[in-house]
């Protein structure tokens, strides 16, 4: 059992109270998942400079003079912002792979937590409270976001197997439930170049639809042909730089509810993530329909 919610604003004056908003609804989520949280935020991109979220276990010997290393290593200046455990580096968007691979070679503490030019994902163990707290959601703006609360049932409670999960350019998906053929999913998709940072089926899911995408298809197209190609049981959140959706497997046991305003679009996996929402009282409200894919896009 975990929860989920996810935020997606059509109204840009909302844009400075997402984080607000959306540390709300993921702390209502405690109680379906108290072993670790996360969230994914995406803001306004910057022209030419793209951001690589990363998370160290000893942040202070980790992070101190990172980001002039990295500016000797790819002959750019790199900006580092830290948030306790976490910190986002800001580089020229054409040096985003120089960066990771200075990182690999040089920094082995350092972990890529996700890349792009609109989104900054955190994620650790502990109570989400705390965890929003700590990364100081509720201070942050953006366009829309997601969040996931853990109660870990197939793998280790752990900073890396927390949610969300990017496995491509501001892409992130959140999941409760759980896949049956992950393993053979994974294998295929490593023989493929693929690269897995753990063995939580939900990393499988994201890496699937980033190899979709990367074949050209949208993100609803890449949600309608996972029907067919991931069995077991599943409610998945997914944010690309532009976009939001939502699915469901064909049962749909897991908890799942959508509300629609003029304003924004919300996921909570129950109606009082959502309660608090401006406007809630008028929202369109219902439960996402089993096998049916939702999908917004700016």
């Amino acid at each position: 059992m975990c929860g989920i919610v996810g935020l997606f604003l059509k109204d840009e004056a909302l844009g400075p109270q997402l984080g607000m908003l959306l540390s709300g609804m993921l702390t209502t989520m405690c109680d379906r998942g108290p072993d670790s949280a996360g969230f994914a935020v995406y803001g306004a991109p910057l022209a030419g400079t793209a951001k690589i979220t990363v998370q160290a276990v000893e942040p202070d010997a980790a992070f101190n003079g990172l980001d002039a290393a990295l500016a000797r290593s790819i002959g750019a200046e790199v900006a580092l912002h830290r948030k306790s455990t976490h910190a986002v580096l800001s580089v020229p968007a054409d040096r985003v792979k120089a960066v990771r691979d200075a990182l690999r070679a040089n920094h082995p503490a350092v972990r890529v937590m996700g890349t792009g030019d609109a989104i900054e994902i955190y994620k650790e163990v502990g109570h989400p409270t705390d965890v929003a707290q700590r990364f100081g959601l509720a201070d942050m703006q953006g366009t829309h976001g997601i969040g996931h609360t853990r109660m870990a049932t197939e793998s280790a409670v752990t900073t890396l197997g927390a949610h969300p999960f990017s496995t491509g350019a501001d892409q992130c998906l959140v999941h409760n439930g759980s896949l049956s053929n992950h393993n053979n999913l994974r294998r295929d998709m490593k023989r493929a170049g693929m690269t897995f940072e753990t063995e939580n089926d939900s990393e499988v899911a994201a890496a699937y639809l980033t190899a979709q995408m990367d074949k050209g298809l949208s993100l609803g197209k890449a949600l309608t042909r996972s029907l067919d190609d991931l069995d077991g049981f599943y409610t998945f959140v997914v944010g690309t730089k532009t976009g939001f959706g939502v699915l469901r497997d064909p049962v749909a046991c897991k908890p799942a509810v959508l509300a629609e305003t003029d304003r924004y679009v919300a996921f909570g996996s129950e109606y009082r993530a959502l309660v608090d929402l401006p406007g809630i009282e008028a929202a369109r409200v219902w439960e996402p329909e089993p096998a049916t894919v939702y999908f917004w896009e700016r």
